[in-house]
């Protein structure tokens, strides 16, 4: 019976040694290993065997990009307006042994930390400046984090700010002037519309009229030119009855006396009017005015003769003399 006890505390002894001496350590972890209290190795992801009771595996360390994010914080503005800011930070640890050694509690050395540089920055900002330049804040706050953490084996890779959240009555001055600023975009884009739509329209007015005088001016051409043949059509007429009058009298062969007596019948029409009028009479016409009144009066009779058969025919003397029948 004793030896069965013995036996059994052996057994658990070697269960206990060989659970203390075969470490696994998983993927994205690394672990640091104290040999009597001082470092001895870093153990990476994989199956490692350990010195019973010599060799101590300190708490995993996790390798993969963390994320902390820090309650909200009182800071206070170039301009003295105090302000409230919540934070979120991305870090990565790239030296274990560091991160056990170099800092006590990383989170709260990195709180703290952030904490620190926070109000340092925001400090030298005023409120408006704050409000629109995240993105500057961002990029100081993890320069001069990234510098600060170095020695404790951290890699910052971004610090975001959550949000900004000022007081209420800042808040409601703000709500304020964002009305007023989009009462004024609104009054600018409707002024801009009237604007557009009065140069479209004086626009439209000058085309139309532009359009109203070429059509006049084209009825215009189209009227100078309809006068214009409508002259050269009479004209030609005129032309074509001349030539036809100076034909037929060419044809027929006109006395002396007969062209006389035509130009005696055309000198009062030429005379008709008010005005005072200058009459050229060609010389060789002169010669025929006798003849031709003799003619023209025996012209006369003969158509009196000719409309009335049982008239007598009337005689004019000439000087004495009966003219020849």
């Amino acid at each position: 019976m004793p030896t069965l006890i013995v036996a059994a505390v052996l057994a658990v002894f070697v269960v206990i040694v060989i659970a203390r001496s075969v470490r696994i350590v998983p993927q994205a972890r690394e672990g640091v290993v104290e040999r009597l209290g001082r470092y001895s190795r870093t153990l990476k992801p994989g199956l490692h065997v350990l010195i019973p009771f010599l060799d101590r595996l300190k708490p995993l360390v996790d390798m993969r990009e963390q994320v902390i994010t820090f309650p909200p914080q009182p800071v206070i503005t170039e301009d003295n307006v105090t302000i409230s800011i919540d934070t979120v930070l991305y870090f990565r640890v790239e030296d274990p042994v560091r991160a056990s050694y170099a800092v006590a509690n990383l989170i709260v050395a990195m709180e703290q930390l952030v904490t620190t540089t926070l109000r340092n920055v925001i400090g030298s900002l005023s409120l408006e400046e704050t409000l629109t330049s995240r993105d500057k804040i961002n990029q100081e706050l993890r320069i001069v984090l990234d510098d600060a953490t170095g020695p404790w084996g951290i890699r910052i890779s971004r610090i975001e700010l959550k949000s900004i959240d000022p007081p209420a009555s800042i808040q409601e001055a703000m709500e304020k002037q964002m009305r007023a600023e989009r009462s004024k975009r609104a009054t600018i884009l409707e002024a801009e519309g009237e604007k557009a739509s009065a140069i479209l329209s004086a626009e439209g007015q000058r085309q139309s009229q532009i359009l109203r005088a070429e059509a006049q001016q084209q009825a215009q051409i189209l009227e100078a030119e309809g006068d214009r043949q409508a002259a050269v059509l009479r004209a030609n007429g005129e032309a074509e009855a001349v030539r036809a009058v100076f034909q037929a009298i060419h044809e027929g062969n006109p006395s002396p006396d007969l062209l006389a007596y035509k130009y005696l019948e055309t000198l009062p029409q030429v005379a008709n009017g008010q005005a005072t009028k200058l009459v050229m009479v060609p010389s060789d016409a002169i010669g025929g005015l006798g003849s031709a009144a003799s003619f023209g009066a025996a012209f006369e009779a003969g158509r009196s003769t000719a409309e009335d058969p049982a008239a007598e025919p009337r005689t004019t003397p000439t000087n004495g003399r009966t003219p020849a029948a």
